[in-house]
């Protein structure tokens, strides 16, 4: 496997602009001949294909949704970072990308970084000109407010509702390119596979899911933007639909597949409420803006929080780390939760949780500053919890919530299949080993209206347009594997659902490579996976038929891959013998409880190659070089 990042030489200022100038370009009338298909149309997915329309391109867009409106870029709430330097108070390019760095505790690529530092502030300029509705002061300039992981306010936001309003400006684009005729859109179909010619990635084959009808559709190059995996974990605050199908058949086909026990932990979501619970919900990290965390100081105590005295309360991050108080990277705050209730201060009988309070800052600034700022949030709040923020203290604990893992790509965004693009949460290239709060929505449009449309013209260009043999023998090769893998699914006569098997793996996993991992438990974990899998082949239950609508045909597809890539995934954070921001091993950490990285031996990124089915992957390396941030013990002190 080859791993040429093919990173600009040079100083990291002028790297993107010196690579601009150096790669291929497509002139406009050549780009009317090539045909690129998107997979995927979130933030990232939308962006790309509404962007390459615009430049000429014939572009194919794929949703599993009946509209690009309900991809799970909505549920981005909190804001997206930029370093425009709006308030003044010592942002800039660099400062964004040492956090970035930083806060992915130095397991990503500093040239991937920077990047997405430098066009940060484009896309800011960029969204206000679509109209998308960004807070304003009374003065009418654009608000910041401040995220986990960075001392300065760089976070644009619309209310909580930031990810819906930017996806919207995302959709108009892409609404006027279909309108034009310069992209084609398959609402409701999903991909079962990628097809490969002599090494190339020339088309995919999908399943209309209204229908049933398995479809063939051929490109010069194929985008994969179709987010990530969190949903490994059964229980996660990703929208149920959410999958790895598309990444882990990419995989299969020769892809590498990144970093893929590299999962984030979201510290402040509403609590798990029972077993048969189905999904979990966010609450934005910008509420810690404004809330303050805390527990009671003695274990064991369950007064009402309005019992509970200042002076028997441990307002804990903002005593452990008090430079970065209730702002401190989301690893962290985390970990902190967990060790709070694993010490038996959980607020929630029964349960695991911590007080997010917003009393003082109520009281500071008045109840209609913070409805302003939180309203929708604090009703969402509400209607599940049936207790009011502004009257009680929030009820939170740490959710699965993003991977930072993905399939691996170079610097151009392709894969290690020549002519296969990952963008967004699907690729693996700018987050490290954590992302910080606000900055999936500025790297899913970093990737599709700024990076990609520049990157993939350096390989159309060797590459002669027009392709669109679907009658090619791998398309029927392809298409032959998917009826069968279908038809195995249907024929199965178990009696268990395929939820039953999803949740039972989640479970096993949140276990053992959830927020802490050691050992003993990811071998046992290890162990357990292909039993998982063994019983699903021969219990799960899927009825209906293949040639018509069938959502229990989807979920079990979906299950069986996301079981087998649960393999992947506890493999390779058991291969991993370090600490790294949302990685924490237990056998590696500092005596304050903080991970504890071995940049000796694991200062690179591990990219796993699918050697056939009943083989152990292949491990691989891509070291990582910092020049520009030296890696040092993270510390939010």
């Amino acid at each position: 496997m080859n791993l040429d990042a093919k990173l600009p030489q040079g100083p990291i200022e002028q790297a993107w602009d010196a690579h601009r100038k150096d790669i291929r370009v497509v002139n406009p009338t050549n780009k009317r001949r090539y045909n690129v298909i998107v997979v995927g149309t979130g933030l990232a997915g939308a962006s790309a294909a509404a962007t390459l329309s615009e430049l000429g391109y014939n572009v194919q867009a794929f949703s599993f949704h009946d509209s690009p409106r309900r991809a799970h870029s909505i549920a981005a709430q909190g804001g997206i970072n930029a370093a425009k330097n709006y308030q003044n108070d010592g942002d800039s390019v660099w400062r964004l990308f040492y956090d970035t760095v930083k806060g992915g505790d130095f397991r990503a690529r500093e040239a991937n970084v920077y990047r997405l530092a430098q066009v940060s502030v484009d896309i800011i300029d960029h969204c206000v000109a679509q109209g998308v509705p960004f807070a304003r002061d009374y003065g009418g300039l654009l608000q910041n407010r401040s995220f986990g992981g960075a001392l300065v306010s760089r976070t644009f936001y619309a209310q909580g509702q930031t990810g819906q309003q930017l996806l919207l400006g995302a959709y108009q684009a892409l609404s006027k390119e279909i309108r034009s005729g310069g992209v084609t859109m398959h609402n409701r179909r999903e991909l079962l596979d990628v097809v490969l010619i002599d090494g190339h990635a020339k088309g995919i084959v999908v399943r209309d899911l209204l229908t049933g009808k398995i479809e063939r559709h051929a490109a010069d190059a194929v985008v994969l933007a179709t987010g990530g995996y969190g949903n490994v974990f059964f229980l996660s605050t990703n929208a149920r639909a959410s999958n790895v199908t598309a990444t882990y058949r990419a995989y299969r086909r020769g892809a590498g597949f990144a970093n893929p026990c590299f999962t984030q932990i979201h510290p402040t979501c509403v609590p798990v409420a029972g077993e048969h619970q189905s999904k979990l919900t966010l609450m934005s990290e910008s509420l810690r803006n404004h809330g303050r965390v805390w527990v009671p100081l003695k274990p064991g105590d369950t007064r009402p929080p309005s019992k509970i005295p200042e002076s028997e309360r441990d307002y804990y991050l903002e005593r452990i780390y008090p430079t970065f108080g209730n702002l401190v990277p989301r690893d962290v705050a985390s970990r902190a939760a967990k060790r709070m209730v694993d010490e038996g201060r959980s607020v929630l009988p029964g349960g695991q949780a911590v007080y997010l309070d917003f009393a003082e800052s109520i009281d500071r600034l008045g109840e209609a500053a913070i409805k302003d700022r939180y309203g929708n949030l604090f009703d969402m709040y509400e209607r599940i919890t049936g207790d009011s923020p502004y009257k009680t203290p929030m009820k939170i604990y740490p959710a699965s919530h993003y991977t930072m893992g993905g399939l691996w790509v170079d610097y151009n965004l392709m894969t290690t299949i020549p002519g296969l693009y990952a963008i967004g949460e699907a690729n693996f290239s700018d987050h490290g080993a954590n992302r910080l709060g606000a900055s999936a929505l500025m790297q899913g449009l970093a990737d599709g209206y700024f990076v990609l449309p520049y990157t993939i013209g350096d390989y159309l260009a060797q590459t002669k347009p027009g392709f669109d043999d679907t009658q090619h023998s791998a398309f029927a090769d392809v298409e032959a594997e998917v009826h069968s893998r279908v038809e195995r699914l249907l024929n199965t006569s178990g009696k268990r659902s395929a939820t039953y098997f999803h949740r039972k793996l989640g479970l096993l996993i949140w276990k053992h490579c959830g927020m802490a991992r050691n050992k003993e438990g990811l071998t046992e974990a290890l162990e357990e996976i292909p039993k998982i899998r063994e019983q699903f082949w021969a219990e799960v239950n899927v009825p209906g038929s293949a040639g018509d609508l069938n959502q229990a045909l989807e979920r079990a597809g979906r299950v069986a891959d996301f079981i087998e890539f649960g393999e992947i995934m506890v493999r390779d954070a058991l291969t991993r013998e370090e600490s790294c921001g949302g990685h924490f091993r237990e056998e590696h950490k500092t005596p304050e409880g903080e991970a504890l990285r071995d940049d000796e031996n694991f200062q690179h990124g591990a990219v796993w190659e699918f050697t056939g089915d009943g083989n152990e992957p292949r491990r691989h390396r891509e070291e990582l070089d910092f020049k520009y941030v030296l890696p040092s013990q993270r510390s939010y002190k």
